[in-house]
């Protein structure tokens, strides 16, 4: 068992996708049918679910990833990666004959903006089957990035179950994202005690602030009874509902000059749930993620630089 395993904080597993990033740095966007000689190229691993993995891990929690992989030789691109930065995957699902799904990125260098092209050909989405094959009882909390969100039900309903047998000992927190604005229902927002919703998905609900956002979800009872949600938007910072139904904000920690702000969110999102895991309340949660966000978006990939934040 490692050093992180034992760790007195318990182990948070993170499920959702993995896939490899052809990261392309341009000197500004491309006008279409043009031609431009590229900055920089990389291969990189990918996905929100594994890029959350790898900050969580730098930042001193014990993490699992829990997904799919497919077993062509781009699957080592994920896995090395994974390993590299400590992130534990004894159990994800394996399929052969697959292809494992790819993203080609534009990164804007004159701005930081990034472009993301996305496709899965043929690796099937995580099954609530593999998520019965799990020990539950090895994790605090389990977060999950939205997709398919009829599967993500289901298997939140196995935590609940699993909460209600073990009444004796202290319940799984569950976490879920909602980010992706295509087929958009709000029934698994009710699922969990706590929801990041993305500015994108905000908006798409009709809402033009994060605050009018957390507002109105509270409002229309779209959230569990008690639980919290975070919405952050971009440079304004991010806010958070309690359950009191006050709102909290931080400000965000902007870099001097913004770099890359591919999986920005997604390290936002580690910053938060790093510092829930360990008791901390939720305007403090809101301050660490802007403030790795922040540092991550003055660079380029995400090594994190722990001895600069102010709430480990």
């Amino acid at each position: 068992m490692t050093d992180r395993e034992t760790n007195s904080y318990g182990k948070l597993l993170i499920v959702g996708l993995a896939c490899v990033d052809i990261v392309n740095v341009a000197a500004v966007y491309p006008t279409e049918d043009t031609d431009q000689k590229l900055l920089d190229q990389q291969v990189n691993r990918g996905g929100n679910a594994t890029n959350t993995s790898v900050v969580l891990s730098q930042l001193g929690s014990p993490v699992e990833w829990f997904g799919t992989l497919a077993t062509d030789n781009l699957a080592d691109v994920i896995t090395e990666d994974l390993e590299k930065y400590g992130v534990i995957c004894d159990n994800v699902r394996q399929y052969d004959n697959c292809v494992t799904p790819l993203s080609c990125v534009i990164v804007n260098a004159s701005s930081g903006s990034r472009t993301i092209l996305h496709k899965n050909k043929t690796l099937p989405e995580l099954d609530p089957k593999d998520f019965e094959k799990l020990d539950l009882g090895k994790y605090s909390w389990i977060h999950f990035e939205g997709r398919n969100q009829v599967n993500v039900e289901k298997m939140i309903s196995m935590i609940d179950d699993y909460n209600e047998r073990r009444k004796d000992s202290k319940p799984i927190t569950v976490s879920v994202e909602a980010e992706k604005t295509r087929n958009i229902t709000h029934s698994f927002l009710q699922k969990a005690e706590f929801v990041f919703i993305s500015k994108d998905y905000s908006m798409a609900m009709g809402y033009n602030s994060a605050e009018e956002c957390l507002n109105g979800v509270r409002e229309k009872k779209l959230l569990k009874i008690g639980a919290k949600a975070i919405c952050a938007w971009g440079e304004k910072g991010a806010w958070g509902l309690e359950e009191s139904g006050r709102i909290v904000h931080s400000p965000t920690y902007p870099p001097i000059k913004v770099v890359d702000t591919l999986g920005a969110g997604d390290t936002f999102n580690a910053g938060v749930l790093h510092a829930l895991n360990r008791g901390r309340t939720l305007e403090e949660a809101l301050r660490l993620g802007c403030q790795v966000a922040g540092q991550k978006v003055g660079r380029s990939g995400f090594r994190i630089d722990t001895a600069s934040l102010d709430l480990l």
